[in-house]
């Protein structure tokens, strides 16, 4: 990265890693922290969800039974959170394009924390300079394809309407939407898969690979889980998807698929509850582990 220190804010260290093991240079993955929440329309509060996911993740164990191993060794490099700007949330899109692009071009893993789902644009168009076939899964309670809301087209409920302009879009766990977002998936064919429905369907897992290209970018709105498990949302909904759905969800992707990078978006910490901020840095771990392979 190039040393622009005033786009950063005091720095936290994910896992509570030591170099040489958060050492950027020699870090396989790098996790980019951007406090955000300009156009949430609801509940605010994303804005601290990266800090406190980063708070929790001092807490995990570094061995992973499912994995076998210490899926930390791969490296893992904290980045300062990003400075938020205010002025527009275009801007802002154009600020995490920037950071990420620098990333991409030294060959990162980027996992992003978030912070509002409008920035999940400005990673997406980054990796598409990357990787020109790329498409999008997006796991979410929303569908978040209105092509502008509360005088902007960088809303957050917007930001798969942009994405879609660019690359490919697959879209898993979807329970709410509007009149408008359902006459542009059904004009232009789009691949959603629905709750409940989607826990129904024996066909779901191999229609959901065969929607998405060999590159695939993974963004998660943390309230595709069902609030019971994750009540710490801006706009929660019922009906969400649970733990083990979620990680079969990203194995398959794994499996099957070239991911190259993901995040976790719109988590609204609540005052007095660690739980939903455990469970997403455990996510974050586990999703690493998943994808970049052991050293």
């Amino acid at each position: 990265m190039k040393d622009n220190r005033q786009l950063f804010l005091p720095l936290r260290v994910f896992a509570g890693l030591e170099p040489p093991y958060s050492e950027l240079k020699s870090a396989k993955v790098v996790i980019l922290p951007v406090p955000y929440d300009s156009t949430t329309t609801w509940r605010s509060g994303t804005r601290y969800g990266p800090q406190s996911i980063i708070d929790a993740s001092q807490y995990l164990e570094f061995y992973d039974l499912e994995l076998d191993r210490e899926i930390y060794k791969v490296g893992i490099h904290t980045l300062p959170e990003v400075e938020p700007m205010m002025n527009s949330p275009e801007e802002m899109v154009t600020r995490v394009y920037l950071i990420t692009k620098e990333l991409v071009k030294k060959r990162k893993f980027v996992v992003g924390l978030g912070g509002e789902h409008s920035l999940t644009l400005g990673t997406v168009r980054a990796f598409k300079e990357a990787f020109p076939k790329l498409s999008v899964l997006q796991l979410d309670a929303h569908a978040d394809l209105l092509d502008e809301y509360w005088g902007t087209r960088y809303s957050h409920a917007c930001v798969m309407r942009r994405i879609h302009e660019i690359c490919p879009i697959a879209q898993v766990g979807i329970r709410s939407l509007s009149q408008e977002e359902k006459q542009f998936i059904t004009q232009n064919k789009l691949s959603v898969f629905y709750m409940p429905a989607l826990t129904e369907d024996k066909k779901f897992e191999k229609e959901m690979l065969s929607s998405l290209s060999n590159d695939v970018y993974v963004t998660i709105d943390v309230d595709a889980f069902d609030p019971s498990i994750m009540p710490a949302v801006g706009t929660p909904e019922p009906g969400g998807l649970q733990w083990q759905q979620v990680l079969r969800i990203i194995k398959l992707a794994a499996t099957h698929k070239h991911i190259v990078g993901f995040d976790l978006m719109e988590f609204c910490p609540q005052e007095g509850s660690h739980s939903c901020a455990f469970l997403l840095a455990k996510l974050a771990y586990k999703f690493i582990g998943y994808i970049v392979p052991p050293v």
